[in-house]
């Protein structure tokens, strides 16, 4: 169905691909993988007619994806790593557009979106901004499928996305198989390309392998499964610390929507808390009740020794914060982002001149100072991002999903510089949809229709609800929510 001979695209000086190779049977579920930077984005494109090669050739069902492109869009059905949505348009409204997109109707369609589409077809007059995540994914996937495509290019579908929801999107696809639907994806996530039948792992633009997901992931383990992070003998959160977050019958409705229902925590100074919850549960609601940028119907917060409801301002000055979509400038180079947030936190120059030496340095970034950050792999980008948030050394930092997208050995990495943030004394305060992550922190809590359904150490969750890892806990917990939307 696929056949891809010789690919290369360079842009500028970087050579994104180098002599692609490898081929898709009908019908079969076929990986890419690689991390950040691998070239996997540049060969979806060239693959879907979107992006020129400089060399090479590739067909899809036998047409050749430059000279017959229009023959070639026909068949195929793309899902980009973020989500071909328009924000401002219903749900109905986005599947209407793309069906007239390919020449087709809803209604000639339907058929093959109705296991799909009918999940959140009761909300098909809501915005797609308004949906969780997974419910825009489900219509995303909607969307690339109304014209009945052959062929499905699924560019990281599930970034973002909490692992329930990653589940029944996997369990969609394979009903996809069974009509004979050939479905190319790329995952960062382990338990997804063990779904694939074969993958080929990319990196540094060149495929290194390609076989059975077990026999990749073992041949490249340094890169897929790299050993967990422990914790140094001693560490961990002093009884005795200061509570730098306390929450109290926190409360945040929209109309009779309560998004965030009755929760109370407190958090202690240098604790790693992980909030967990499936799309739609409230934490980010309550995030953005914590950092300021959002106030509370009712009960009270403090925060760094601020009440959220009276001193936000000052709440956002004394803390760090990391949003999901990373709060840096494409445009302007690594020093001068550097510089930037150093000025909003209200440092001074000599200061953040300084700083952003040592910074420089101890990312290894010195050589690319001088670099728009738009042009960084997503990994750099995160731990940049992440650096940024706790330049001016905040007592706490809030991150929303700072790990999305990313490789494990990446994700290690990072996780790193969290570890020594808290030996600093900084309170990390973390979302995540890696259940892997989950088990590093101190403590967490796992949300379900907006309240706190569970809290503890890991290992006390473990044994509370006798599962063997947190991936368990959590999927055990959020198939209670009886809510489908936030």
């Amino acid at each position: 169905m696929i056949d891809v001979r010789g690919i290369s695209k360079s842009y500028g000086r970087v050579r994104a691909l180098s002599d692609v190779t490898f081929s898709v049977g009908r019908g079969e579920v076929f990986g890419l993988i690689g991390p950040d930077g691998a070239g996997k984005t540049s060969l979806f494109r060239i693959l879907c007619s979107l992006l020129l090669p400089d060399g090479g050739t590739a067909t899809v069902d036998g047409f050749d994806v430059v000279s017959q492109m229009r023959q070639v869009r026909r068949l195929v059905g793309y899902m980009p790593g973020r989500f071909s949505l328009y924000q401002d348009l219903t749900v109905r409204e986005n599947l209407e557009f793309f069906a007239t997109i390919f020449g087709t109707t809803v209604d000639e369609g339907y058929d093959s979106v109705r296991a799909i589409y009918s999940q959140i077809e009761p909300f098909s007059n809501r915005k797609a901004g308004a949906l969780s995540g997974g419910m825009k994914q489900k219509l995303a996937l909607s969307c690339a499928l109304i014209h009945q495509p052959r062929v499905l290019f699924l560019d990281e579908p599930t970034t973002g996305v909490d692992p329930v929801s990653r589940k029944e999107l996997w369990a969609m696809l394979a009903t996809l198989k069974e009509r004979d639907i050939t479905i190319v994806a790329s995952t960062p996530y382990l338990d997804e390309i063990r779904c694939c039948e074969r993958v080929a792992f990319l990196s540094e633009g060149r495929v290194q392998g390609i076989g059975t997901p077990e026999a990749i992931l073992d041949r490249f383990a340094d890169v897929f499964c790299p050993p967990g992070l422990e914790k140094e003998a001693g560490a961990g959160v002093d009884s005795g610390a200061e509570t730098v977050i306390e929450v109290e019958h926190l409360v945040k409705a929209f109309g009779t929507f309560h998004a965030v229902d009755d929760i109370s925590f407190s958090v202690k100074r240098g604790e790693i808390f992980g909030f967990l919850g499936a799309n739609g549960a409230g934490k980010t609601t309550a995030m953005h009740m914590l950092t300021g940028l959002n106030q509370p119907t009712s009960g009270r917060g403090r925060v760094a020794g601020f009440d959220i409801s009276r001193d936000y301002e000052q709440v956002k000055r004394h803390i760090g914060y990391m949003s999901q979509r990373f709060s840096l400038y494409d445009d302007l180079t690594v020093r001068e982002n550097i510089r930037l947030f150093g000025g909003i936190y209200g440092m001074k120059s000599d200061e953040i001149r300084r700083k952003t030496d040592r910074v420089l340095s101890e990312l290894q970034f010195s050589d690319h100072a001088d670099d728009l950050v738009g042009s960084l792999p997503l990994g750099w980008k995160q731990k940049l991002a992440f650096t940024v948030s706790i330049f001016h050394d905040p007592s706490i930092v809030f991150l929303d999903e700072p790990t999305g997208g990313v490789d494990p050995a990446t994700r290690r990495q990072f996780w790193q510089l969290i570890y020594e943030a808290a030996r600093r004394g900084i309170t990390v305060f973390v979302t995540t949809h890696y259940m892997d992550e989950a088990e590093y922190c101190d403590r967490i809590s796992i949300m379900v229709d907006g309240k706190i359904s569970a809290m503890g150490t890991p290992a006390e969750l473990k044994q509370r609800y006798g599962q063997p890892d947190m991936d368990h806990v959590f999927t055990l917990l959020a198939r209670q929510a009886r809510r489908s939307s936030d």
